[in-house]
């Protein structure tokens, strides 16, 4: 089986990262991921890409097997796990074709299996900071440097859909300050904590939520359009990224690697 170290796993309309590299099947004990995992190098690094939702978007977000994808990823030895994905705007300032390197995210999912402890061992693992600070760090410095538009916090809130929200849920998430509305965070970013993989998000914003539209003069969120957007929009996202991975450094300072250090019980 081939290895990577830093792995990518994309959303919707994000199908492929590079060509001419070499697809893997990988089974794990939860179950076969979304998809083949394909392995090739960018700028000298071994990278694995998964898509998300599978290679046709046949997955609907409550049905991905998350808990196989991030176990899929860790038995290549990928430590460093970068995770785009489309988005909604809670805020007027945060605009359809920004991106956003969520900080927080807060979790209205429900029944989907969300973590590897569930059976004789428990952990308990800190979520204070779920996102990897050195490797969102790093996409804020090349966004930055690529004069993207982009916010360096935020917080997401992730919802079970498949459907969105109604006017009244995302007024409420907009009146708590939340900034994103996501199907697909949760539980993808607790899931690498508990392996001890560097997790960090880099939301695509491609429409203003519902509850938004009385002030962005907007209609109501679609699919098609939220897919339109993220199409228009994804050569910057994976430029971003073929950018960014060169620069991650080897070593791992971050909260992420020892996440497992004091959670065992």
């Amino acid at each position: 089986m081939p290895e990577a170290e830093i792995g990518v796993i994309g959303g919707s309309g994000f199908y492929e990262l590079f060509s001419g590299a070499e697809d893997v099947e990988i089974e794990t004990r939860y179950g076969p991921p979304s998809d083949r995992l394909t392995v090739g190098e960018v700028g000298g690094r071994r990278v694995a890409f998964l898509p998300r939702h599978g290679r046709r978007h046949t997955i609907p977000p409550q049905r991905i097997n998350y808990r196989a994808n991030v176990a899929a990823m860790a038995a290549l030895g990928v430590r460093r796990l970068l995770g785009p994905c489309a988005a909604g705007s809670l805020q007027p300032r945060v605009r359809p074709g920004d991106f956003v390197m969520c900080d927080q995210y807060v979790d209205r999912t429900r029944g989907r299996a969300d973590t590897f402890y569930d059976g004789a061992e428990v952990a308990h693992v800190s979520m204070a900071q779920p996102y990897c600070p050195e490797m969102s760090a790093l996409l804020g410095e090349q966004a930055r440097a690529m004069e993207l538009p982009v916010h360096e916090r935020g917080t997401v809130v992730v919802i079970q859909g498949p459907r969105f929200s109604t006017r009244a849920e995302s007024v409420w998430f907009r009146a708590q300050g939340w900034e994103v509305i996501n199907m697909t965070q949760y539980p993808e970013a607790a899931l690498a904590r508990e392996m001890e993989i560097c997790y960090a998000n880099i939301s695509l914003i491609t429409d203003y939520d519902v509850g938004v539209e009385g002030d962005a003069g907007v209609a109501p969120v679609t699919a098609a359009e939220v897919v339109r957007m993220f199409r228009a929009n994804l050569d910057r996202l994976r430029d971003l990224l073929l950018r960014m991975i060169p620069t991650i450094p080897g070593q791992r300072t971050c909260v992420c690697a020892t996440a497992l250090a004091h959670a065992r019980v």
